[in-house]
C-alpha cells in the first residue's frame, strides 16, 4: 500500500517538475474564475479585469506546454519561457482596459490566438527535421491523452460534485451554487491540466516513442469517419450539380458546409496516415488517394459562395476567415496533389503561419480589410444614392428606401464599434445633428449608435417587403427630467451596461431577460431578495401589441418594495422590433433609472 501511495506521489511531484508554468497557468485561470463566482467579491470592474486574466492564464496553459516541448528538443528552457511570459503579458495590454470597449472585434483576436496556440504545440518540437512517423506518433499520443484527459476529468468533476451533493443534502450544510461553480472551475481546468500532465509523462520522449496503432481510432476512422465523409461529399456534390442545372449562384452558407468536409477530411486523412499503404480497408486507401481530387470541384464552390457574399456586402473579420481558410485549403490541396514528396508536417505549420498573417501583418490583417472594405463599401452606398452634399456630408432629408437607411446604419454600427469615430464624423454635420455626432463619439452601446442613424432619415420610403415583413414600435417617455426629490439614490443603467451597484453592505443587481416570451426584468438585493418589475415590460408589450411606429407616453414607471428600500424603476424608451421570420420580438432600452429610497 505504502509503494503504491509513494508511486502516485511520486508521478505527482514529477508532473509538478516537469510542467510547473503549465499548472501555474491552470492555476491561475481556475482562481480568477472562482473568484467571479463568488458574489460577495463582484463588481462590475473587477469581473471585467478577473474575466481579462482568466483569458490570458488559459492561453498560457498550452503555450507554456507548447514552448516546454519545444525546450526538450533545442534547449534554452529559460528563454523561451521568459518569452512566453512576455508574451502574455503583452497580449493582456492588447485587450481593453474598459469594459464598454470590448465589443465582439476581440472576440476575432482572442479565438484565433486559442487556436494559434494549440497549433504551435502540434509542430513545436518538430523545428528541427524529424522524421514523418516521429511527427505522427507525437500528435497521436497528444489526440489520445486529450480524450482519455477529457474522460478522466469529467469523471473526477462530477464525482466530487456529486460527493458534494451528498453531503450537503444529508447533513444539511445548505451549500451554495458557489461552492459547486468554484469546484467545476477547480477540477475542470487545474484537475484536467495535472492530468494531462500525468499521461505526458517526460514530454516529448513519451510523445514520440512509437506504439501500436490503437485499434479504437482505427474502427472510428475506419467504419464511422470515412463512411460519413464519403456520404457528405456525395450529397455536395449533387447539390453542386443542382447549381449547374438551375444556372443559379450557390447560398452562402455552403462555404462553411464545404470547409467542414474538408477540415474533417484532412482530420481523417491524418488519423489513417500510417494504415494507407497496409491494413486499412479498401474504401479507406480509395479515400485517402482521391480525397484531395475530390475537392478541387468544392473549391470552386467554395470561392463563389464566399465572394458573392463579398461582393454583395464586402469584407467583415469572419468572411476575412472564411477567405483565408479558403486560400489555406487550395494551398493543401495541390500541395498534396503536385508534391509526390509530401509532408503531414505541412498542414499545421502552413494554418499557423496563416493564422499569423491573419493577425499581425499591417494592411492585410483582418482587422484592417474588413474596416477598409466597410468604409468603401458605405461610401458606394452614400454616392450610389446621391446621399452626399456638395460638402460630402450625409444629406438626411434625401429620400431613400427603408432598406439603404438599414444598410447605412449597419454600417455605421459595424465601424462604431471598431472606434473609426473620426471617419464617421466627417460624414456628417455636426451641429445639425448633435445627437448623431454624440452617439458617434461616445455613445457605450453600437447598437443605439444603428438606432439614431436610421432615425436621421427623415424621408423613407417604406418597401413591400418591410412593411410586411418587419414590426418595429418605440415607446418613448415625455419625462426628461427625473425628480428625485423623494429618493435617496439615483443610478442610470441601460441594457448593454447594468453593473452592479452598492450602498454601505448592500449590492443591487438588475437581471433582465426582456427578449424571453415571459419577460423577467428584478431588481436584487444580495443576491437574496428581490423587487420583480417584469409586469412593466409584460403591460407595455401587451397594452401595444400590433402598433408601429414611435410612441410618446407621459411616463413609464413601476414601484416596488424590499424589506429595507423602497424602489422605482423608469424606462426612458422601450423598442419592440419584430419579423414575422421570428415569432419572438426583440425588445430593448436605451435609458432607465433605479431610484432608491431607504425606509
Amino acid at each position: 500500500m505504502n509503494q503504491k501511495l509513494n508511486e502516485i506521489f511520486g508521478k505527482a511531484a514529477f508532473a509538478i517538475r516537469q510542467f510547473p508554468l503549465v499548472l501555474l497557468m491552470a492555476l491561475g485561470a481556475s482562481v480568477c474564475l472562482m473568484f467571479i463566482a463568488d458574489e460577495n467579491f463582484r463588481t462590475s470592474e473587477k469581473v471585467f479585469t478577473l474575466t481579462k486574466l482568466a483569458l490570458i492564464f488559459a492561453l498560457g496553459i498550452s503555450l507554456m506546454f507548447g514552448l516546454k516541448v519545444l525546450s526538450q528538443r533545442i534547449g534554452k528552457q529559460i528563454l523561451l519561457e521568459i518569452g512566453g511570459i512576455l508574451f502574455l503579458i503583452g497580449f493582456y495590454f492588447l485587450l481593453p482596459q474598459l469594459e464598454k470597449d470590448f465589443t465582439e472585434v476581440y472576440a476575432f483576436l482572442i479565438v484565433p490566438t486559442f487556436v494559434l496556440s494549440h497549433l504551435f504545440v502540434s509542430f513545436a518540437a518538430f523545428v528541427k527535421k524529424k522524421t514523418e512517423m516521429d511527427f505522427w506518433q507525437y500528435n497521436k499520443n497528444l489526440f489520445i491523452n486529450i480524450v482519455l484527459t477529457a474522460i478522466f476529468t469529467g469523471v473526477l468533476t462530477g464525482g466530487v460534485e456529486l460527493a458534494i451533493v451528498a453531503v450537503d443534502k444529508l447533513f444539511d450544510f445548505n451549500f451554495s451554487d458557489r461552492v459547486f461553480a468554484k469546484t467545476f472551475y477547480f477540477f475542470s481546468i487545474v484537475g484536467s491540466s495535472f492530468i494531462f500532465s500525468l499521461f505526458n509523462e517526460k514530454g516529448l520522449e513519451y510523445l514520440e516513442k512509437e506504439g501500436t496503432y490503437p485499434v479504437i481510432l482505427k474502427f472510428f476512422t475506419q467504419y464511422i469517419l470515412i463512411p460519413l465523409l464519403i456520404i457528405y461529399v456525395v450529397i455536395l456534390y449533387f447539390y453542386s450539380a443542382k447549381i449547374l442545372i438551375n444556372w443559379e449562384l450557390p447560398r452562402g452558407w455552403v462555404s462553411y458546409l464545404v470547409l467542414a468536409y474538408s477540415i474533417v477530411g484532412i482530420l481523417a486523412i491524418l488519423l489513417v496516415h500510417p494504415l494507407k499503404e497496409n491494413s486499412a480497408k479498401s474504401w479507406v486507401k480509395m479515400f485517402s488517394k482521391i480525397f484531395y481530387f475530390t475537392l478541387i470541384p468544392l473549391l470552386i464552390l467554395l470561392f463563389t459562395a464566399i465572394f458573392t457574399r463579398i461582393l454583395e456586402y464586402g469584407y467583415t473579420e469572419p468572411r476575412y476567415f472564411v477567405v483565408l481558410l479558403s486560400i489555406w485549403l487550395a494551398t493543401v490541396v495541390f500541395y498534396f496533389i503536385i508534391n509526390k514528396n509530401a509532408s503531414i508536417k505541412f498542414i499545421p505549420t502552413s494554418l499557423f503561419a496563416f493564422g499569423l498573417f491573419a493577425l499581425i501583418i499591417p494592411f492585410l490583417n483582418t482587422f484592417s480589410v474588413a474596416k477598409r472594405s466597410q468604409e468603401n463599401q458605405l461610401m458606394e452606398l452614400l454616392t450610389k444614392n446621391k446621399l452626399l452634399d456638395n460638402n460630402q456630408k450625409i444629406d438626411f432629408k434625401r429620400r431613400i428606401v427603408d432598406s439603404t437607411a438599414t444598410e447605412i446604419a449597419n454600417k455605421f454600427e459595424f465601424l462604431g464599434k471598431r472606434k473609426e469615430t473620426e471617419s464617421l464624423l466627417k460624414l456628417i454635420d455636426v451641429k445639425k445633428h448633435e445627437n448623431l455626432a454624440w452617439e458617434i463619439s461616445h455613445s457605450k452601446n453600437p447598437y443605439s449608435l444603428y438606432l439614431t442613424v436610421k432615425d436621421q432619415f427623415s424621408n423613407i420610403k417604406k418597401t413591400d417587403r418591410s412593411t410586411s415583413d418587419y414590426e418595429r414600435l418605440e415607446l418613448i417617455s415625455n419625462q426628461q427630467i427625473i425628480n428625485v426629490t423623494d429618493y435617496d439614490y439615483v443610478f442610470y443603467f441601460n441594457r448593454y451596461n447594468h453593473s452592479d451597484k452598492t450602498i454601505g453592505n448592500d449590492t443591487f443587481e438588475i437581471f433582465d431577460r426582456i427578449t424571453d416570451e415571459e419577460p423577467q426584468f428584478k431588481v436584487i438585493l444580495n443576491s437574496d431578495e428581490e423587487a420583480d418589475f417584469s409586469a412593466l415590460i409584460k403591460d407595455l408589450k401587451t397594452k401595444y401589441k400590433g402598433k408601429t411606429g414611435k410612441v410618446n407616453l407621459p411616463e413609464m414607471a413601476m414601484e416596488a418594495d424590499l424589506e429595507k428600500y423602497h424602489l422605482k424603476m423608469t424606462l426612458g424608451n422601450l423598442i419592440i422590433e419584430k419579423h414575422k421570420k421570428n415569432p419572438s420580438p426583440t425588445i430593448d432600452f436605451e435609458n432607465a433609472y433605479l431610484l432608491i429610497r431607504k425606509k
